[in-house]
């Protein structure tokens, strides 16, 4: 994770010299709103497998930094964010909150429509810091670092942008659960791929 987001940072610094005046570096959040993947179980009362078909979904937040590498048509705007989310599985007839916290990378190329208006898309790098699933006592993830996609539409007004992006997990992740504490409920497993919308808010410092 380290050495990407090194070699980000040093394309960023090499780019800047073609670059144009709005290039530069800010701050931004947001908050999301996730769902997250299928979560089977094995249900000893019915001696068998049930499937709960994706989340609800659930409001979180994001803060972090940016770049950008403005031209005349186009932009290259890479970020670096702590993204938190919730979703919720109605598990054995009760809500029970699936938190996930990571640090994403999006790497993404705009394109400037008209005025301040401009659309965008590009690959989002994940690396998965933490997960809770409520009241049940969670494995590892199969992987710890994913990728994902992110496109949207965004507005520039001066150094502050406004942005609206869709965010979709390219491949499931896995993590089991055994011997937990909820009553009949004896194994699983709870994809955590995202599949969220994103409400961001930026400025150019």
């Amino acid at each position: 994770m380290r050495k990407i987001v090194l070699t980000v940072v040093l394309a960023f610094i090499s780019c800047t010299t073609f670059a144009q005046k709005d290039s530069g570096f800010g701050i931004k959040a947001g908050v999301n709103y996730n769902q997250n993947g299928d979560l089977r179980f094995q249900d000893v009362q019915a001696a068998g497998e049930n499937l709960i078909s994706g989340s609800d979904g659930k409001i979180g937040y994001h803060v972090g930094i940016f770049g950008k590498i403005d031209f005349p048509k186009f932009y290259l705007k890479p970020e670096l964010v702590y993204t938190k989310t919730q979703s919720s599985y109605n598990l054995q007839n009760a809500d029970r909150n699936y938190d996930v916290s990571r640090i994403d990378l999006p790497v993404l190329l705009g394109y400037k429509i008209i005025g301040p208006l401009s659309i965008f898309a590009g690959p989002s790098l994940q690396y998965f810091l933490n997960q809770d699933l409520q009241d049940v006592e969670l494995n590892d993830l199969q992987e710890d670092f994913t990728v994902g996609l992110q496109a949207g539409i965004g507005v520039n007004l001066g150094n502050i942008g406004i942005d609206v992006r869709y965010e979709r997990g390219f491949t499931t992740n896995e993590a089991s659960f055994i011997d937990s504490n909820i009553t009949n409920l004896d194994s699983g497993r709870i994809d955590s791929r995202p599949s969220q919308i994103i409400f961001g808010l930026s400025l150019k410092l």
